[in-house]
């Protein structure tokens, strides 16, 4: 990016070269996109991840149901996973066996995860499930899906930058590449014997 201070320091020197300017033209052109391009991208992106999460926000809260479940029994197995984003692994959580009432009015019996203690027989506790008493995982909230879709939106408007800042270093390495090869071809006409006394005599 000096190479902007360049455009207007290189205007008038006499050992400016065509690719000095063009880098500089391509570090302007380079800025430019990215103070506008990627914030643009990470608006469009975050806005469209916003509608995206929060119709699943309002799908999810439609669909799924706090029940009350009562304890058949404690089983004793290894601890489950806690859910991740409802709890930490400080969180008491036990495998019961359960049975507990669908949305749909039908009976539902199976091994769940509870938030007990010590559960004990006749012991009730709350999980999610599903219209049809299928257990589920706890609905997407509003916020959670808020900040989801600014990451998204920060993530989008960061990867557009790099590309961006990417194509400028694909530009400027070319034409270095460039420069390198005329410099060869320069010495190749010169010949081994340039500067020395007496050379073309």
């Amino acid at each position: 990016m000096r190479a902007i201070g360049g455009l207007w320091r290189w205007r008038h020197n006499p050992l400016r070269r065509t690719t000095d300017l063009v880098e500089a033209w391509v570090a302007l052109v380079t800025l430019l996109l990215i103070l506008a391009a990627a914030p643009l991208a990470g608006a469009v992106i975050g806005s469209i991840a916003q509608t995206s999460l929060q119709k699943s926000v309002r799908d999810q809260q439609r669909s799924r149901h706090l029940v009350t479940a009562t304890v058949v029994r404690k089983l004793n197995r290894g601890p489950l996973e806690p859910d991740p984003e409802s709890s930490t692994m400080r969180d008491a959580r036990s495998q019961v066996l359960a049975d507990w009432s669908a949305p749909d009015g039908s009976a539902q019996h199976g091994t769940v995860l509870a938030d007990l203690k010590s559960p004990r027989r006749g012991d009730h506790f709350d999980l999610w499930a599903d219209d049809h008493g299928r257990i589920a995982a706890r609905p997407l909230d509003s916020g959670t899906a808020t900040t989801h879709a600014v990451l998204a939106g920060f993530g989008a408007a960061a990867m557009t930058a790099g590309l961006v800042e990417g194509g400028r270093r694909l530009i400027v390495w070319r034409m270095l590449l460039r420069r390198y090869a005329r410099w060869d071809q320069a010495w190749d006409r010169a010949g081994p014997d340039w500067g020395r006394t007496g050379t073309g005599s």
